[in-house]
């Protein structure tokens, strides 16, 4: 098995490799120029990111700068996805967004990692573990999600949360390590924040949340 062959193998291999280096180059050329467009140029801006990633839906928006190990050659969004300045996806393997998920500035999305044995990792091997996240979910300013991790629907992960276990669906979660905080339930339908009450005309013509899993 090639070095090339063993990215998405969950093996560890050396990124280095002659071919690999090559065609990710090729891939962090369109990011780069993704980055140098104008705010007002947003088709030019949507094209290209359809160009770039392995799938992406309708109406998703990111605000440059955004940073991609592949370029987002290796993400998957659903439609109408959001993310804020400084979104880092370290897309070594394959990352997965919902559709109507929201990425506050600063969020990273890690991949990859590196053996714990200095050996190993003074040769720079690595391995990719890919990470899932749910529809309709708000991930918080400056939180890391790391390799292997899936992320339910409908979940909140509280800004600056590390994120290193699975997170089930209709929960808040916040903290290092983030853990589940408490269910999304009636009361957030009342509140949006503290004592700031929600117009229940808001609701009219929405399809209703299920938060009984």
């Amino acid at each position: 098995m090639t070095e090339y062959e063993k990215i998405h193998a969950q093996m560890l291999y050396l990124p280095e490799d002659p071919e690999i280096m090559r065609e990710q180059l090729g891939y962090l050329d369109k990011l780069y120029d993704f980055n140098q467009t104008r705010p007002s140029e947003l088709d030019k801006r949507d094209t290209m990111l359809k160009e770039m990633f392995a799938e992406i839906g309708e109406d998703c928006y990111i605000e440059p700068p955004f940073y991609a190990n592949w370029g987002g050659h290796h993400v998957h969004f659903g439609d109408h996805v959001y993310a804020n300045f400084h979104l880092t996806l370290v897309d070594d393997t394959h990352i997965y967004v919902g559709s109507n998920t929201m990425f506050a500035p600063n969020v990273t999305v890690a991949t990859a990692g590196h053996p714990i044995e200095p050996s190993l990792r003074e040769k720079a091997y690595q391995y990719n573990l890919p990470v899932h996240i749910g529809e309709n979910c708000w991930i918080g300013a400056g939180a890391l999600i790391m390799p292997g991790v899936s992320i339910g629907d409908n979940t909140v992960i509280g800004a600056g949360s590390v994120v290193t276990i699975d997170i089930p669906s209709n929960v808040v979660a916040v903290g290092n390590p983030c853990r589940v905080l408490r269910e999304i339930g009636e009361r957030d339908r009342m509140y949006y924040w503290r004592d700031k009450t929600i117009d229940p005309a808001l609701f009219e013509g929405l399809a209703s949340c299920d938060h009984s899993e």
